[in-house]
Parts: C-alpha cells; sequence; structure tokens
C-alpha cells in the first residue's frame, strides 16, 4: 500500500489566505506523514521553479498539479513529471483567465487549454465544498473516477456505493513557516510503480483505496503523531487529569463539521433558567417546523394578497356602465370612435412565473448530488438536460412574445388616449372578465383552505427512544395567541375580530401598516409543538435533560464527527443503557463517535469499535502523557512510542475500580439476588 497526499499548496494566491511557504516544512511533513507520493496543486496557477525545486529536496514521488475553479467547483488536474514546460504553458492560460475571486473558467475552456484530458489525473471537489457540480463531472465521466471528501464519514459512505465515485482524502493544506501539527488527511492506494498511470488504474477500482494501511476502511488517523480511531465507535478512558478531555478537545481541532457535547453541558443546574432555555430551544424547533408546514400555505397566500374583491367590483360596474352609455350613445359616434381601436382591448400580459420555477426544479434534478442515485434509477440525466433546453427555448419564445405584447399595449393605449380627446362618444372601460373570475374563485379556495388549516389535527409525530415529539395544528384561540408568534408589538384585537372570515382577516392585516405582509402566513393557524413522555405527559426537569441529549445526538447526523464528554455525570445508567447506547451504536454505523466515559454501562455495555487509553504517567524525564489503543478484543493496548499496557486491567479499572471491586460488586449483587 502506498500512501498519497495529492493536494498540497505551497503558493498563497488571492483564493487564499496569505503565508509564507516553507520548504523544511514540507520535508518535515513528508517524513513524519511517511508519504510515498505528493502533488502540488496550488490554486489556479502552477510555478514551475518552485516545482523544480521541490523535487530536489524531497525524496518521494512530487507529481505537478494545479487546482483550477472550474464552474464554481474545484478541480484538481494532476500531470505526469515530465514535459513540465508544456505543463507550465497550459496551466498560465488558466491563471490568465481567473484574475480574481469569482472568476472560473467552463469545461470547454478547460478541453481547450489541456487538450486531451486522458494524460491528466482529475479529482474534483465531491463531497467537499467547493463542489464541482454533478452536471459538470458528468460532462468529464470519461475522464474522472475519484472524487475528494473532507471527512472519514464521507470516505466510508463514497466508499460502500457502487454508484460513486471512488473517494481519495487528502489534506489540502498550506504548507507554511512555523507549522507545529501536520494534518494526518491522506489516502492509502494498492499500487506498485507510483506512475500517474498506475495511481489511475489503482483509483478506477475502490477495493484498492484504503483509510489505513493494515485496518482497511475500520480505522484512520486522527492525529499527525499517527494516533488512530475507528470510524465506528470509540470510548476514551483514563484517570482523572490523564488527558482525556485534551484528546477530545484536539479530535475537534483536527477534524470538520464535528458535534461536541461537553460534560455537564446539558444537565440542569439552575430551574428557571434552564426551563427558559429548554423553552426556547422548543420555540425555535417548532418555528422552523412551523414554517416548513405553512409554506405551501404562505404561497397561496401570496397569490391572494393582492386580490381586491372591491376593486374588481368596481371594475365589472365601470364596464357595465360604460357599455350601456356607449349603447344610448350610439348617435354620437363619429369617426373617430369608429376606428377600431377606439374600443381595443389590450393584451393580458401574463409573466412565465411557472416555467421559470419548472427549469429551476429540472436543473436542481440535473445538478443533485445527495440523491444522485434515487433521480438516475428514474431519470435519465441526459433525457433531463434535453428537457432543460427544450423548455429554455420556450421561455426564450414567450419572453419575446411578452416584449411585443407589451409594446403593441403601449401603442393601443397612446392611440386610444389621443382617440378619446377628439370624440364626445362613450369609451367602453377596459375590462378582464376572466381574472375577475378566477379572483373571485382563488378567494373562495382561500377560505377553504385555511378552514382546512384551523381544523384541529396532528400534523406529525416522532418518537425519540421513549419520548414523543407531537406537531398539532388548530385556530388561534385569542389575539393574543397571535401576537406570541408574531413579535410584534402592535396588538392584533381589532384584526382578530375578522379572524373567522380569512379574506376580511387578511384585509385588515394589509390596513396595519405596522403588520409584515412577509409574515401574515403565520397568523391564520397555531402550530403547537409538545415533547411528551412515555406516559404522555409533558417532560419533567429531569426528562428535559434527557431529552435534549437524545435530540443533541441525533443532531449529529448533519454531522461527519461526534464527540461525547462523560455522559454519566448527568444522566442515570438505566437511560443510558436503554435510550443513549442504542442511538450511538446506530449513529456509529455511519459516522465516527468518541465517547469519554469512567462508566461501564457506557463503557463496557455498548460494545466499542476501538478503545484510546489515555495515561499521566512519571518517568525519569518527568511528566508524560500518553493515549494508549486498541480493539476491545486486543490483550494489549500500544502508545504511538511503541509502549504497551494490559487492556483488561486499564478497563477494570477505569469502568469498575478494579478487579477486585468489581468481583466484590459482583458478589454483593448476587447475594441480594438470592
Amino acid at each position: 500500500m502506498k500512501k498519497i497526499d495529492l493536494h498540497l499548496h505551497t503558493i498563497p494566491t488571492f483564493s487564499d489566505v496569505k503565508f509564507t511557504f516553507s520548504l523544511s516544512k514540507l520535508k518535515e511533513y513528508v517524513l513524519s506523514a511517511k508519504l510515498d507520493a505528493i502533488a502540488i496543486t496550488n490554486h489556479d496557477v502552477f510555478e514551475l521553479d518552485q516545482f523544480n525545486e521541490i523535487v530536489q529536496e524531497l525524496d518521494c514521488v512530487v507529481f505537478p498539479g494545479i487546482e483550477i475553479n472550474l464552474e464554481n467547483g474545484h478541480l484538481l488536474v494532476i500531470s505526469e513529471n515530465q514535459n513540465l514546460e508544456e505543463f507550465q504553458l497550459k496551466t498560465n492560460k488558466v491563471t490568465e483567465k481567473i484574475q480574481k475571486v469569482g472568476d472560473s473558467i467552463k469545461v470547454d475552456e478547460l478541453i481547450q487549454i489541456f487538450g486531451d484530458l486522458n494524460e491528466y489525473l482529475l479529482i474534483p471537489h465531491y463531497q467537499k465544498k467547493p463542489i464541482v457540480s454533478s452536471g459538470t463531472i458528468e460532462r468529464l465521466s470519461d475522464f474522472i473516477f475519484a472524487g475528494e471528501v473532507n471527512a472519514p464519514k464521507k470516505f466510508i459512505r463514497m466508499i460502500k456505493d457502487e454508484d460513486k465515485l471512488t473517494p481519495v482524502y487528502f489534506s489540502d493544506v498550506r504548507i507554511k513557516e512555523g507549522m507545529n501539527n501536520f494534518p494526518p488527511r491522506q489516502t492509502y492506494i494498492d499500487c506498485g510503480e507510483l506512475t500517474l498511470t498506475s495511481i489511475k488504474y489503482s483509483l478506477r477500482d475502490r477495493n484498492k483505496v484504503q483509510l489505513s494501511k493494515n485496518d482497511g476502511n475500520s480505522i484512520f488517523q486522527v492525529f499527525d503523531d499517527g494516533q488512530k480511531l475507528s470510524t465506528g465507535l470509540n470510548i476514551v478512558l483514563g484517570k482523572r487529569s490523564s488527558g482525556k478531555t485534551h484528546t477530545l478537545d484536539r479530535i475537534k481541532s483536527e477534524c470538520s463539521n464535528v458535534k461536541y457535547i461537553p460534560q455537564f453541558s446539558l444537565v440542569q443546574v439552575d430551574d428557571s433558567s434552564y426551563e427558559k432555555d429548554f423553552k426556547d430551544d422548543v420555540s425555535r424547533k417548532r418555528s422552523i417546523f412551523s414554517d416548513n408546514h405553512l409554506a405551501p400555505f404562505k404561497k397561496i397566500l401570496d397569490d391572494v394578497i393582492n386580490i381586491d374583491l372591491v376593486d374588481n367590483s368596481r371594475k365589472v360596474n365601470d364596464y357595465l356602465e360604460t357599455l350601456l352609455k356607449s349603447a344610448n350613445d350610439a348617435d354620437k359616434r363619429d369617426t373617430f370612435s369608429n376606428v377600431t381601436l377606439f374600443n381595443e382591448t389590450p393584451f393580458d400580459v401574463v409573466e412565465e412565473k411557472s416555467l421559470n420555477d419548472l427549469i429551476n426544479s429540472v436543473r436542481q434534478l440535473i445538478e443533485n448530488i445527495e440523491y444522485r442515485k434515487v433521480i438516475d434509477k428514474h431519470v435519465d440525466v441526459n433525457s433531463l438536460k434535453l428537457l432543460a433546453c427544450e423548455l429554455i427555448t420556450i421561455l426564450r419564445n414567450k419572453t419575446l412574445e411578452i416584449k411585443k405584447q407589451n409594446s403593441v399595449n403601449d401603442v393601443i393605449n397612446e392611440i386610444k388616449s389621443k382617440l378619446q380627446l377628439k370624440t364626445s362618444a362613450t369609451q367602453i372601460k377596459d375590462f378582464d372578465l376572466y381574472k375577475v373570475m378566477m379572483d373571485s374563485e382563488k378567494v373562495k379556495k382561500f377560505k377553504d383552505i385555511v378552514t382546512e388549516l384551523q381544523t384541529e389535527s396532528i400534523i406529525d409525530e416522532e418518537n425519540i427512544q421513549g419520548f414523543k415529539i407531537i406537531c398539532k395544528q388548530r385556530a388561534f384561540k385569542n389575539a393574543r395567541e397571535i401576537l406570541n408568534v408574531s413579535c410584534q408589538k402592535v396588538g392584533f384585537g381589532d384584526a382578530y375580530k375578522l379572524y373567522s372570515t380569512p379574506y376580511k382577516f387578511l384585509n385588515s392585516l394589509k390596513e396595519n401598516k405596522a403588520f409584515t405582509p412577509s409574515e401574515f402566513y403565520k397568523y391564520f393557524a397555531c402550530i403547537e409543538y409538545e415533547i411528551l413522555n412515555k406516559d404522555g405527559y409533558k417532560v419533567s426537569g429531569g426528562e428535559r435533560s434527557e431529552f435534549r441529549l437524545l435530540q443533541e445526538i441525533k443532531d449529529a447526523q448533519n454531522y461527519d464527527c461526534l464527540l461525547i464528554d462523560e455522559p454519566e455525570s448527568s444522566f442515570d445508567n438505566l437511560f443510558l443503557k436503554g435510550e443513549v447506547n442504542q442511538i450511538l451504536k446506530d449513529i456509529s454505523k455511519n459516522m465516527p463517535v468518541v465517547i469519554v466515559t469512567h462508566n461501564s454501562t457506557v463503557g463496557a455495555s455498548i460494545n466499542p469499535d476501538y478503545i484510546v487509553y489515555t495515561s499521566k504517567e512519571i518517568t525519569d524525564q518527568g511528566t508524560v502523557y500518553r493515549r494508549y489503543s486498541g480493539y476491545p478484543s486486543d490483550k494489549e493496548l500500544y502508545s504511538i512510542d511503541g509502549n504497551k499496557i494490559d487492556n483488561f486491567k486499564v478497563t477494570m479499572n477505569s469502568l469498575e475500580a478494579g478487579e477486585v471491586a468489581y468481583t466484590e460488586r459482583s458478589g454483593g449483587y448476587e447475594s441480594i439476588k438470592n
């Protein structure tokens, strides 16, 4: 297995923070990480002189490369270490095109600059920002078979999915003066001779790519000193002040997108403040759920809010009145009033919002990465592209038609105005009967929808390890309830008098300039968000802490790593074993989870995949902090510097206060049982 890092920066550009490159630090990094190959991939630039200097100083294979801003995503283009002058000329063209933040090149330009892309290794940011879009990857699919990720969680998810690109995990580090720690982000590939061709061959087969040299993808390196963790469930054991929390803090600093639940962070200290925090948290979640639930209604309200039935009625009356008067004044008609344009009705110009929305929806289907597999299963991406092109053509034609209609309307209105000045005949008022009828129907439907929305019902339920979240909808009972969700300082008393008639209520809201129209959708139905215990009652003080822990852990699914510091400090063993352990095991199937604990309920009952034992040791050289690690089944745990310690002994000491205490407790429990 060869260890590679094909994403390194040695030149600061406008896309980077400023730094001063250090060749000595690069040598130190390559040696400490035991790298077999690296690539120099600066943002939109390649500098041959610096590259040659690096090659002369390093003992590993060094590939020339460049990180290109391609259609607002980042793409690594790596070349074989030959024809460097030609590569310099090509990369200069990239530099010429990308001169400031926001500049990028198109796929066609990439091909025009580099020619045959088979000569290069192309690695896009895949599950790492800024992402190269799926549409762009599709266009380059003949040349791309590996994608860069920024976390072991994403690496594992991709390596298991045959429909994804082969994942690679690189440092993306700026090699600079003053570096004290080096990134542990590298990839192992099953490869013989380290040439670009052999690397490309290996990356085509996901079975030849791993996070660790000897443990496949079940283990990954977390610190630059060689410390490893499981990609599943880890426990950190150790005596007080032995470095456990320090270890968590360092993991947090080394890894990206980490969810960290510190010790005592969820315990209830002050009843009043804790209850307020809990209510605020519930209120925030209720607000998010309410916005999502009412989003379709908001669109309906936005369509109705500008309908003026009174004005429509006036227009109908004006039309009928002028129509009747025109008939009665037939004897007054003259040359000017007999002109066809005198009573011509202008075009009813309708903007193509729905077509725009449709195009955006198709575009989302084309570019979506998260659900690519599902989309491709049902819809061919090329068909989607053809559909998008056809819809855009239709939109272009309709836009042109709208411009023509507006121009014609301007001419008609101008002529009608001039004709009216030259005759005493009555001109029939313009009137769109269809629009008036549609407005009337929309208001009727609006009333029906509001009535349905105000009908009390449960709209969502979720069970979380014995707790239940229930979301309900109902009508507001009084004006104060509306005020509570509005964050307004002005009362709703007058408007609420019309609450039972939705359209009149809407108009009363519009009349009060203190109210914000974009918030009106919240005032028609009350959305309740309740958290109940297993008995169906609202949660108590202690149960709030338990629920918040479960919510925090559940929320970790949105992160790439979960760290928890001594959960037993705040919760009882039955809760930990029954609810917490299960949800942690479930989450650890998809991401690294690291738990510091002294508790056997967590440490042993949870059946971890990996153990880290921290130790504070007094030696002839002074105090030394060590980390020993290994699998739970290992007889001995080993430190990075080669020391070892008995696994059974440290586990018993950490979780059971030693073997003697464990035996005594077991005997005591047995006597009680008997």
